[in-house]
């Protein structure tokens, strides 16, 4: 057990959350934690995001996340990965209350990987957001907040690839000198 625990804590040293969130504050906190990356996406939506599921990989095997958000919705979105060749890089959209003096939820979304573009699912209004990493840090995980909707979204990030070769050894050499 306690090597199942240095490999944990080994998978967070490398993951940095930097990313949103972004939406409203209603509904309740979930976290979905950190993987090796992002398998599929399934979204239920309409005019805005009423749920999301990831499911994930996890060096090598399949790991469901819990739906978030409402039953509400009559749209449904599958966004399958290629994995160990592609993998997410961005995700934009836009927030906004739904009800006049409610709380912002997510309206749109939109997922990028390092080959394609998913989306935009739901309705382009309100408030706009986005990050993209370039292809130099990949997501690995989810975060956010939901009730009848996706309030709100946050990502992990990981590096997406581990430099080899001269780069790295003297990339390694240069961080030993600093620190």
């Amino acid at each position: 057990m306690e090597a199942a625990g240095k490999d944990e804590t080994n998978i967070r040293k490398k993951i940095r959350f930097v990313a949103g969130p972004w939406g409203g504050n209603g509904g309740a906190s979930w976290d979905d934690g950190v993987y090796s990356g992002v398998r599929e996406i399934v979204l239920v939506y309409d005019h805005c995001i009423d749920s999301i599921r990831v499911i994930y990989d996890k060096h090598g095997k399949l790991v469901t996340g819990e739906k978030h958000g409402g039953v509400g919705g009559n749209k449904m979105a599958e966004i399958k990965l290629q994995l160990p060749d592609e993998y997410l890089v961005g995700v934009s959209g836009h927030y906004s209350p739904v009800i006049n003096s409610g709380t912002p939820v997510i309206c749109s979304i939109t997922f990028r990987s390092n080959k394609r573009t998913f989306g935009p699912y739901g309705v382009e209004s309100g408030t706009p957001f986005s990050f993209s990493s370039d292809g130099g840090e990949k997501i690995v995980g989810f975060k956010g907040r939901s009730g009848w909707f996706l309030d709100e979204i946050g990502l992990y990030l990981s590096p997406a690839k581990r430099p080899s070769g001269l780069y790295y050894r003297v990339q390694q050499t240069l961080k030993k000198l600093v620190y």
